[in-house]
């Protein structure tokens, strides 16, 4: 038991400094069960059950389930239909972006719901005048809590079930906690619609123009090369280091052609510079006469969302780096991802932190980027998994005559597995093998689609619970706990339970907390001899719940720099709701269980 707590408490230190990815973090406790197996009682072969668990094949099949509804851009239509109802009311933009991410992510998981719709209520807030910082977290919020609507909604709660049937000898059943469910997400809908957007700030205007959003406009300058300047000879990659400027060089024009700032070709005379740069470097520039301005003489100035660059037209696009880019760690000068889409960094936000040197700043999950790139790269942008566009394009590439056949191979997956015909792994894989015949999904997008880390994380998490029960370390902590139900009632035990994940969840990650906590939750309610699965859906609906800060939940980071919300945004809205919900959930799921 010790050994395993040992090993646990290092998980913890991990998941919360972050010292490694979350994933690799799952890869280091596994090895350390089966290294430290004569004390942990996990042999190699329990150790990667892991990777065989229903819960860690059910969420490969959903995934890819998930993509190929998004390459139908059948969340896109919805959205753009609703859009065209609500108009430029506040209260039917926030009541729309609740109710479409409340309910789809029932069914397809909530993870790439938000990273489909983000794009969506950005554009719904701006052509209604309405601020992207009144959606962007009840976005996120609605998207979790309609998780907790059916067994498929997250991969936490099949992560709950995997542990169930290891425990308890049964899995959940696809809708056999939906009514409690429907209770939360109800619940939670209406704060969110009624009460969230007084709380929530302005802190992006709407109407803005990209450049003005991002306080770059009085930094873009175009500069050229005069003969005698001391530049000429360098390589245009070397410009910024050799001029001594703590700027951006966004673009050089030499004639009609545009070169790369990373370029080696060396600077000639009258060579023209899109920059970014402070205003005292702009002027000690000039000052040296290393470049000189263009106030009457070639291309202007760009402050609209379009730039033509001689012929060769130019856009700009916000992106958000999500939890598995390949842009995470990089920098600029280091970026084959920004090199790939010919893409220039014009300005990078993370949360309300504007980093006026971006060339040495490392990405991070949930920085906002505003790129500038050709506008023929907008579709392999769209496409990539490294990067979440957030604001809609059009894309002519959906396959909208899929829809109908994508949604019914989704409710049939559904339908079989909730009638009891198959199992859910069984249908879910069933499901993939439909869409991919059906041609909804081509064989090479099958993997496009799968969030990797996630499945490290649970293959790597669930043989914890199998050393927690097997040591009796999972018995030996939940006897503690179930000591305090002496002295407090069920429903409370059963809600201090929902609290310590709830606290658990917003530090570490989700899935981590479920795999430490229901082995725990499962022991104490038979210490206490009431029904396991009240325990569990505790713990399951409090992991579902990360509304206190951004980092809880990797939707929160997906809207935190479109919304340019600051940490403490999520606080001021998800205090409350988490009062409520610590309030509800345990009451519904007692009265639910006849506790």
């Amino acid at each position: 038991m010790l050994v395993v707590l040992g090993i646990i408490l290092l998980a913890f230190v991990l998941f919360v400094t972050e010292l490694f990815p979350v994933d690799v973090t799952a890869l280091i406790i596994l090895v350390l069960l089966m290294v430290f197996g004569h004390w942990t009682k996990v042999s190699p072969t329990e150790g990667l059950t892991g990777f065989s668990n229903e819960a860690t094949i059910t969420v490969l099949a959903m995934l890819i389930l998930s993509e190929s509804v998004r390459q139908t851009g059948a969340v896109q239509l919805l959205g753009h239909r609703v859009a065209g109802v609500v108009g430029d009311s506040q209260f039917r933009q926030v009541f729309a972006t609740v109710g479409i991410a409340g309910s789809v992510s029932g069914f397809i998981n909530d993870t790439p719901v938000v990273a489909l719709l983000v794009p969506f209520a950005s554009d719904l807030a701006h052509r209604g005048n309405t601020s992207p910082s009144k959606l962007m977290i009840p976005l996120s919020y609605a998207a979790m809590l309609g998780g907790t609507l059916t067994l498929i909604g997250t991969s936490t709660n099949l992560l709950a079930s995997g542990l169930a049937q290891q425990l308890l000898g049964r899995s959940l059943g696809i809708f056999q906690f939906t009514p409690v469910g429907v209770v939360v997400l109800i619940t939670g809908a209406l704060y969110l619609v009624f009460v969230a957007p007084r709380l929530l700030p302005e802190r992006v205007r709407p109407r803005e123009t990209l450049l003005e959003e991002y306080e770059v406009e009085e930094y873009l300058a175009e500069l050229v090369a005069p003969e005698n300047s001391p530049l000429v000879g360098t390589p245009i990659a070397d410009v910024p280091t050799e001029a001594g400027f703590g700027g951006e060089v966004k673009e050089v024009v030499r004639e009609d052609t545009v070169l790369s700032p990373f370029s080696s070709k060396p600077v000639e005379p009258d060579d023209h510079f899109l920059i970014t740069a402070s205003r005292p470097d702009l002027t000690s520039l000039i000052e040296a006469e290393a470049l000189n301005p263009l106030p009457t003489v070639g291309r202007e100035p760009a402050v609209t969302e379009e730039m033509p660059d001689d012929g060769a037209e130019s856009v700009l696009i916000e992106v958000v780096v999500p939890t598995d880019s390949a842009l995470i760690g990089e920098t600029i000068a280091t970026s084959t991802t920004l090199r790939r889409y010919d893409a220039t960094l014009v300005a990078l936000q993370r949360g309300d932190v504007r980093l006026p040197r971006v060339r040495e700043a490392e990405f991070a999950v949930g920085d906002l980027l505003l790129l500038q790139l050709p506008a023929d790269e907008l579709e392999r942008v769209a496409e990539t998994r490294d990067l979440i566009v957030a604001r809609e394009l059009p894309r002519e590439d959906y396959r909208y005559d899929k829809i109908p056949v994508a949604i019914a191979i989704l409710a049939a997956v559904v339908g079989l597995a909730a009638l009891g015909f198959l199992e859910i792994q069984v249908a879910a894989l069933a499901g993939v093998v439909a869409m991919v015949l059906s041609g909804t999904l081509s064989p090479t997008e099958l993997y496009e689609g799968v969030d990797w880390t996630v499945i490290f994380l649970l293959a790597g998490v669930i043989p914890l619970g199998i050393a927690m029960e097997n040591t009796g370390t999972a018995a030996f902590l939940g006897a503690l706990v179930a000591t305090s139900s002496r002295f407090l009632p069920t429903i409370a035990v059963l809600g201090v339970f929902y609290l310590t994940t709830v606290v658990l969840t917003n530090i570490i990650s989700n899935n981590a907390t479920v795999a430490l906590m229901v082995p725990v939750a499962i022991n104490a309610a038979r210490e206490i001899g009431v029904n396991p699965l009240a325990f569990l859906l505790s713990v399951m609906f409090a992991a579902s719940a990360a509304f206190m800060s951004p980092v809880g939940y990797q939707t929160n980071l997906f809207v935190y720099g479109p919304g340019g919300y600051r940490f403490t945004d999520f606080a001021r809205v998800g205090v409350w709701l988490q009062i409520i919900l610590a309030i509800v959930t345990p009451i519904t799921i007692a009265l639910y269980f006849g506790l």
